[in-house]
């Protein structure tokens, strides 16, 4: 099983990226997909899940502005980042519980800076 994440990089604040995560070697569509994000210095933190039924749920960090979603076709899971601030900066990583086990995509960085 692999998750490879793209899609990081710099941005201003206010601006927008979209992250994707493409899976492979599982039944993508069968299982719950998530996004957690990690800061210099902190502890990784959930971001966003969305279900095998395309049900999604979101942190109070991400609510409102980042949206979750996916592809079973492509076995992509995406994560748009909008209205983005100063700490959102991480590493953001893709993450699907195969096997009872944690699986983890290598992540991606966004910064947002001016």
């Amino acid at each position: 099983v692999q998750l490879q994440a793209s899609g990081g990089g710099l941005v201003q604040p206010g601006g927008s990226l979209r992250l994707s995560c493409k899976a492979s070697g599982i039944r993508f569509s069968d299982y719950t997909m998530k996004w957690y994000r990690q800061a210099p210095g902190k502890q990784r933190e959930l971001v966003a899940t969305i279900g095998s039924d395309h049900n999604t749920a979101y942190t109070d960090a991400a609510e409102g502005r980042f949206t979750i979603s996916r592809d079973n076709v492509r076995r992509t899971v995406y994560l748009q980042m909008n209205s983005l601030k100063p700490e959102d900066t991480a590493v953001y990583f893709c993450n699907v519980r195969y096997s009872n086990r944690h699986i983890w995509g290598r992540g991606t960085l966004v910064t947002v800076s001016s």
